[in-house]
């Protein structure tokens, strides 16, 4: 079966899940596994805790995702997970980032197969783990199974451009977390596919809406908070502001990285308060450099990730974690100096 698993040679009917809120890498991911699977025969069908951004609706395939919070379509993905031979539990390290459906993808008697790139994996999550944090995204992780498999050359132009965008999200278009040479190769190998990555890189990063401009514009000048000393920047969005403009899904993405676009920063951190339950700070951090977000954001945040981009949660109003955040930089001043 896949990448040489024979225990599941015979299994026909695999569920592909992803992480809450997914991202590029997360739908890039399971959207290529799902190619991979078809194309060997196999029926696969993903499943997502809620929506995720429009950015990403492009993709060959994510017109068939399921989303599990959507009520016209929570009784096909229950149905989906029961049915399951095997589960696929895509771009997550812990079970309590599948969200609302935890519970359901637990309780299947399926086996299921993590295949991640975060720190700590939950050892008693799956019967099979291939996790490798060293590497930049999922996507990455996938290129590297179907290359030991000697599959990589032999994909399909749709899986190679979900392997593509999965790794270009994830890495901010390889502007961090990217230097290790082997991922070029991959890149190599997928463009032999036939894609396009500059359509790509447009289709991702140049569809913003009138919304998201006059929105960014507005953090900057307005809510971006410039801790001089610290090289650091601190920028905030409420739901009330999300309103305001009429934010679109996927309108905010990539924000967190601008303000490392000024001279001197090392740190910066963005506090988007959850649009499902407010009251709940949702915090990205990125970091230039050897400054360690992930410590960061698992001392300070409940969170975690990796060493230039992390996230984490905070319960709580927004003038609250603006203070917590700032004792955070400060318990981390020596090494922002």
């Amino acid at each position: 079966m896949i990448f040489d698993l024979t225990n599941f040679e015979l299994t026909n009917n695999v569920v592909i899940c992803a992480h809450v809120n997914p991202d590029g890498d997360a739908i890039g991911s399971s959207l290529a596994l799902k190619h991979y699977l078809e194309r060997k025969g196999k029926q696969a069908t993903i499943i997502v805790p809620n929506i995720f951004p429009d950015f990403l609706k492009w993709m060959p395939g994510a017109d068939s995702i399921l989303i599990y919070t959507n009520k016209k379509q929570q009784e096909q993905a229950k149905a989906a997970i029961e049915g399951a031979e095997l589960v696929i539990v895509c771009d997550l390290n812990q079970p309590n980032r599948l969200g609302y459906m935890e519970q359901d993808i637990m309780a299947s008697k399926a086996p299921r197969i993590l295949i991640d790139h975060h720190l700590d994996p939950n050892p008693d999550f799956c019967q099979l783990t291939f996790s490798e944090p060293e590497m930049s995204a999922t996507g990455e992780v996938i290129c590297h199974l179907l290359s030991k498999a000697g599959e990589l050359d032999d994909i399909s132009h749709d899986e190679a451009v979900c392997l593509y965008t999965a790794m270009m999200c994830d890495t901010g278009a390889f502007s961090f977390n990217s230097n290790r040479p082997i991922i070029y190769e991959y890149i190599s190998r997928l463009m032999a596919r036939g894609i396009d990555k500059d359509q790509i890189y447009r289709n991702v990063f140049y569809t913003a809406s009138e919304g998201r401009l006059r929105l960014q514009g507005f953090l900057l000048y307005v809510n971006m908070k410039v801790l001089h000393d610290r090289h650091t920047s601190i920028m905030t969005l409420t739901n009330e502001e999300r309103r305001r403009f009429k934010v679109k899904n996927g309108d905010t993405e990539g924000f967190v990285n601008i303000p490392l676009t000024m001279l001197g920063m090392r740190l910066s951190i963005f506090i988007n308060e959850d649009t499902e339950h407010p009251g709940t700070m949702k915090l990205s951090l990125r970091s230039i450099g050897d400054f360690p977000c992930d410590q960061m954001a698992s001392r300070f945040f409940g969170g975690g990730g990796h060493k230039n981009a992390s996230g984490g949660k905070l319960h709580c109003s927004m003038p609250e974690a603006i203070e917590k955040v700032k004792a955070a930089i400060d318990f981390y001043a020596e090494m922002l100096k």
